[in-house]
C-alpha cells in the first residue's frame, strides 16, 4: 500500500497554506510509461488535478526531457506528492521497460513462449511492480503462493519427496488451483510429470541440460508447461529460449532499471 505523508513540516513552513501552483511532470530517460493509476490515487488523495500527455504504455524518448503530465493544486500538496509519485512512476515504468527489452531479445531468436516475473519483488512495491509487468504485456505468473500452488525445493525436502509434496497439496488445494513444481533435476521433473502437475519449473538448469530435459518431458507429457527459471538474466535470457520451453521467468525484470522522472513547479 502506498502511503502519503500529510504532515510535511518543511512544506508547511515554506509555502502559504492556500497558494495554488502548477507543476510539470517530466521524463528524463527513455522508457515505457507505467503506473498512472497509482499516481492518480496519490493526486486524488491530495486534491490535485493532473492532465496526462500520453496513455499508459507509451514509449518515451526524452531529448533531454519530455513532458508527461501537468499537475495543479495547493502548493503544499504538490510538494507532498512529488517524491511519492516520482518513485512509483520510476519503478513501475522501469519494470515495463525492462520487460519490453527482454521480450525483444527472445523474439529475435524466434521464441514464441511467455516471459514471466517472479515473486522476488521490492518489499512494499509488489503491486506496483506486478502492474508494471501488465503494462509491459508480460505474465505476472504468480502474484503470491495463493494464486498458484507452487511446490518449491524446500517443500520437497520437508515432505521427503516430490510425490509426498504433490499428494499433500492435492489433499489441501482449491480444486481450481493449478500446481507448479520446482524441480532440481530431470528425475524430479519426470516424477512430477507422472503425478500430473500443471507446470514444471526446471530450476537452475544450464542451457544444454534445459533443452534436453524439456524435450524429454514434452515427448511424454505434451500438455505440461515447462518453465525455465533460476540464474536467468537480461543478458542470458535468449540462451534459455529453447524449443519445448513454454515460460522463462526472471527476477531481474524488477531490478536496476528505473526510468528517471522529475516534477518542476512552474514559476
Amino acid at each position: 500500500m502506498i502511503r502519503v505523508n500529510h504532515s510535511g513540516k518543511l512544506e508547511m513552513a515554506l509555502v502559504a497554506e492556500n497558494k495554488v501552483v502548477s507543476a510539470r511532470l517530466l521524463c528524463k530517460s527513455p522508457g515505457i510509461l507505467a503506473g498512472l493509476p497509482f499516481a492518480n490515487a496519490i493526486f486524488n488523495e491530495l486534491n490535485l488535478t493532473v492532465h496526462w500527455q500520453y496513455p499508459e504504455g507509451k514509449s518515451l524518448n526524452p531529448n533531454p526531457t519530455q513532458l508527461v503530465g501537468d499537475v495543479m493544486g495547493r502548493a503544499r500538496n504538490v510538494l507532498l506528492a512529488e517524491r511519492v509519485v516520482i518513485n512509483v512512476l520510476s519503478q513501475c515504468s522501469g519494470v515495463a521497460t525492462q520487460e519490453r527489452r527482454v521480450r525483444a531479445l527472445v523474439e529475435q531468436v524466434g521464441w514464441k513462449g511467455k516471459i514471466a516475473g517472479t515473486r522476488k519483488t521490492t518489499p512494499g512495491f509488489q503491486m506496483v511492480e506486478k502492474y508494471g509487468l501488465v503494462v509491459g504485456e508480460v505474465s505476472g505468473h504468480r502474484y503470491d503462493l495463493s494464486h498458484m500452488i507452487m511446490i518449491k525445493d524446500n517443500h520437497i525436502v520437508i515432505s521427503g519427496s516430490v510425490s509426498a509434496a504433490v499428494n499433500a497439496v492435492r489433499r489441501a488445494r482449491d480444486i481450481a488451483s493449478k500446481v507448479l513444481t520446482e524441480c532440481r533435476n530431470l528425475e524430479e521433473a519426470q516424477e512430477a510429470a507422472r503425478l500430473g502437475v500443471d507446470v514444471i519449473m526446471l530450476d537452475n538448469f544450464d542451457k544444454e541440460d534445459l533443452e534436453i530435459a524439456a524435450r524429454i518431458l514434452k515427448k511424454s507429457y505434451p500438455d505440461i508447461l515447462i518453465e525455465a527459471s533460476g540464474g536467468v538474466t537480461v543478458d542470458t535470457v535468449a540462451d534459455y529460449a529453447k524449443n519445448f520451453v513454454d515460460i522463462i521467468s526472471l527476477s531481474q525484470l524488477f531490478y536496476g532499471n528505473p526510468v528517471d522522472f522529475s516534477m518542476k513547479v512552474v514559476p
